[in-house]
Parts: C-alpha cells; sequence; structure tokens
C-alpha cells in the first residue's frame, strides 16, 4: 500500500478484521496517525514517508506481537510516556528523520530491542538511562545499532555508560551535527 494517496480516512473500519497479517508498509502515503484497526498479528508495521507528527500511548496497544516499527521520515515531535511498553517484543524501532528533540521514553523497558535509529532529528542530549535498564534489570539481548548522527547532541557530552548495554563501540552511530 506504498506510494499512493492513502489517509488515515482511507482505511475503512474492520477493513483488516479476522485476516491473519504479519507484515504492513504504508510508505509515502498521507498518514497523519497511527492507523487504528491493523491486525493484531502484525510482526512488523513500517509508516515511513508520511506526515504522523505524535505517537499516542494506544496506538500500539494491539499490536503485542510487533517486531519491527518503520516511522522514520515522518514528522514525529512527540511519543507519549508508555507507548513503546505496549510492545513489548519489539526488536528494531526506526524514529530517524523525524522532528524529536529527545529520546523517546521507555526503550530501557524493550528487552528484545536491539536497533534504534534516531538519526536526523533535533536531540540535543542523551541521558545516561536513555537506552539501558538500571541497577537490577537486565535487557535480553544487547544492542547491535543504535544511530544518533545529524542531532544538535554533542558527542563528548554523553556519558560513557549511557551505552553500558550496546554489544561493541561500533554499534554506535554518533557525528558532529551540521546543517
Amino acid at each position: 500500500m506504498s506510494a499512493n494517496p492513502l489517509d488515515n480516512d482511507g482505511i475503512e473500519p474492520g477493513a483488516f478484521e479476522g485476516v491473519t497479517i504479519y507484515h504492513i508498509r504504508i510508505a509515502e502515503a498521507k498518514l497523519t496517525s497511527i492507523p487504528k484497526g491493523l491486525p493484531s498479528s502484525l510482526l512488523e508495521l513500517h509508516l515511513d514517508d508520511n506526515k504522523i507528527s505524535a505517537i499516542e500511548l494506544e496506538d500500539f496497544i494491539r499490536y503485542k506481537n510487533l517486531q519491527r516499527l518503520g516511522l522514520g521520515s515522518n514528522k514525529i515531535k512527540d511519543v507519549e510516556n508508555g507507548s513503546f511498553a505496549n510492545i513489548p517484543n519489539v526488536r528494531e524501532i526506526h524514529l530517524e528523520k523525524n522532528k524529536l528533540k529527545k529520546v523517546p521514553s521507555g526503550l530501557p523497558e524493550l528487552k528484545y530491542l536491539q536497533v534504534v535509529f534516531l538519526h536526523s532529528n533535533s536531540i540535543s542530549s542523551v541521558g545516561v538511562n536513555d537506552f539501558c535498564p538500571t541497577e537490577g534489570r537486565l535487557k535480553k539481548t544487547l544492542y547491535n545499532g543504535i544511530s544518533l548522527f545529524k542531532n544538535p547532541v554533542k558527542y563528548w557530552d554523553i556519558q560513557p555508560a549511557t551505552f553500558r548495554c550496546v554489544l561493541n563501540r561500533n554499534s554506535v552511530q554518533i557525528a558532529n551535527y551540521g546543517k
């Protein structure tokens, strides 16, 4: 369903009811929010190149099995606290080329998350606990990809412990910000 003029009103309520679908890509369309009523069987959801401006708490409630989430090249400014708690099995989150000003909350709680793309946003600081769980909690898998390049964050301001749950130093991409 990519590269078409589909907007949120173009997805009829119940359109996917009773259907098992594992992968949906609605890219290069005119979506302004995460569509409601997609199949709960989804393992991959790609909504890249749309006009989505926010992620809300209830957006992923139906998608407990989701493993890959693609939301790159949208206009996302805000990710509501707790939004990612509904997708506990997610392994990849793509939020590159949006308008985020901070690392979304809830990433440390995602035990299986391995890849998070946040490059080309407006992130100006990264906290020591933005990616990794704090004491006593463990990740089931280590990160093997975190991209933060093309953000105004200064790499020398990021504490080394920020990436304590990363497989190796080559798994993190940070660079100076250039306009």
